[in-house]
């Protein structure tokens, strides 16, 4: 493992409920496995009238979500981790001096040694990034000079192409391109990190991983909730923002990049560029008519229980055309995926909770067993993300007995099966990483406005062009009932189950 220097990690926004729910934890966690550095400071900062005491209370020491883990830590870890959190109260605005905040820093180096190094992590709304940034900038704390400084930033990052550009040119006043990391949790799970290993580690895959032998790519994203208390954000966000523009395109970045030179993080996210770059952009209105699908979800009853429809919702708008569902057909223009056609669906109120790739192969070209049953049974690796994480690979064996009848069979692997190997969740991987400055799986700035730069035009016609059409679905069913026509010729979704190996068709409501 690489050394941990020693740091101080700033939280904006720590009377937040990211911070207590995802912050503390993953980094309580980092400590009790031994990741943290031999010295650290972990210092929170908001507008809260909160003291040191009060913040070590709740977020760690009285924190609901640190139940089993504080349960579990050796007698006085907690305690130690604890006395190691400090807070200060910034006042009523995030735009005042930082004169005291610089102060309070100082005291971190007299008191504990340390260096200089410190993380800022803002899990603060987006309009504060900038103002928070030019804040550290002015009271000298964004300076690498008497050691490094990086700033994490949360999504969404930008609302649109021109929003994302406006706000990278904002940090980049004030911090370099490369002090700055965009976190998108979704790079944090180990499934997602295991897309590139899969591809780049084995020769049974990479060679087959081209438009000669792949026929088409399938990535599914469903929620079985609905936007809960979240409506008011989800209604200016929609689906399309909220998932497909940062979660999702990332993992189609990493399906369809050409191999790095090596492992070096620069090096994946120049080729990750190069792949959200070469996404066919859909500017015409027949074009965009035939390759999309927006949805709601309406009301319906599901083993007895009565869920509201999204226009109920609280803080949604009762005439409210935001899409629950987002379905996207789209080519790739390169060498590799010519005339392959992607197809990537997110939506709410779905049958179950999963995400997972679908990668579909051709059949062979001469069918000899044409009276078996193998016709439209085709090939497929089955990649899920979440839950049940693992990998899947459908293929065809001969049934016992006379002739030549055909049927799938399933070579499966499983993460939970590495029982000696404690998989990290998202957020500690993250962390992890950005505090040994290695920002593979963080964006960097041309790479989230390549991925607006395929968005906008999406979402530009769903809101100004005439007639485009708005779908409703059952809550708890596969999205609307035109949903496979977007998937011409081919027949349909895979609609997968909780479990990775479940039949299409088969699903769970949990």
């Amino acid at each position: 493992m690489k050394k941990m220097e020693d740091q101080l990690v700033v939280i904006f926004g720590a009377s937040g409920d990211l911070t207590a729910r995802k912050l503390i934890p993953a980094l309580f966690n980092l400590y009790l496995e031994g990741y943290m550095p031999e010295n650290f400071v972990i210092l929170g900062a908001s507008r809260s009238d909160l003291g040191d005491v009060d913040f070590r209370k709740k977020v760690v020491l009285e924190s609901d979500y640190l139940k089993n883990e504080l349960q579990d830590a050796k007698d006085g870890q907690a305690q130690k981790f604890a006395d190691r959190l400090f807070y200060e109260d910034l006042g009523g605005s995030y735009d005042g001096d930082y004169g005291k905040l610089r102060n309070r820093v100082e005291s971190f180096k007299q008191e504990f040694g340390l260096t200089g190094n410190i993380m800022y992590y803002l899990s603060t709304p987006p309009t504060l990034y900038e103002t928070i940034a030019c804040k550290l900038s002015e009271a000298g704390l964004s300076s690498d000079n008497s050691g490094w400084k990086r700033l994490i930033v949360e999504k969404p990052f930008g609302y649109s192409l021109e929003t994302a550009k406006k706000l990278n040119s904002g940090l980049q006043k004030y911090f370099k391109e490369d002090q700055i990391y965009r976190i998108d949790h979704y790079l944090g799970k180990e499934t997602v990190q295991n897309l590139l290993v899969t591809r780049f580690a084995n020769t049974i895959f990479e060679p087959l991983w081209n438009r000669n032998y792949i026929h088409h790519v399938e990535i599914t994203n469903a929620e079985s909730v609905g936007v809960g208390s979240r409506g008011g954000y989800y209604d200016k966000s929609g689906a399309l923002r909220d998932m497909f523009q940062n979660h999702l395109l990332q993992i189609v970045s990493l399906i369809i990049m050409e191999p790095p030179i090596g492992d070096a993080p620069e090096e994946i996210r120049n080729e990750k560029v190069k792949a959200l770059k070469s996404l066919r952009i859909m500017k015409d209105e027949e074009t965009l008519y035939d390759h999309t699908i927006r949805a709601q979800y309406v009301a319906s009853e599901v083993e007895g229980e009565q869920l509201k429809g999204y226009r109920e919702e609280d803080g949604v708008d009762d005439e409210s055309t935001t899409e629950t569902y987002a379905a996207i057909k789209f080519y790739v223009d390169n060498w590799r995926w010519k005339d392959v056609p992607f197809y990537v669906r997110t939506a709410k109120r779905m049958p179950t909770k999963v995400t997972e790739v679908v990668i579909h192969f051709n059949t062979p070209p001469h069918q000899i067993f044409k009276d078996s049953g193998i016709n439209n049974k085709d090939n497929k690796l089955i990649i899920r993300i979440q839950p049940d994480e693992g990998i899947l690979i459908k293929f065809g064996v001969k049934v016992p007995g006379q002739g030549f009848k055909v049927e799938r069979a399933n070579l499966d692997f499983y993460y939970s099966s590495l029982t000696e190997t404690r998989v990290m969740q998202a957020y500690e991987r993250l962390l992890l990483d950005a505090m040994q400055g290695d920002a593979t799986l963080y964006a960097r700035a041309d790479e989230v406005e390549a991925a607006w730069e395929f968005v906008d035009p999406i979402l530009d016609y769903w809101k100004n062009a005439k007639d485009v059409p708005l779908y409703g679905y059952a809550a708890g069913v596969w999205g609307p009932e035109n949903a496979d026509d977007l998937i011409d010729g081919i027949g349909f979704w895979r609609n997968p189950g909780k479990n990775l190996a479940d039949d299409p068709g088969y699903c769970v409501i949990c």
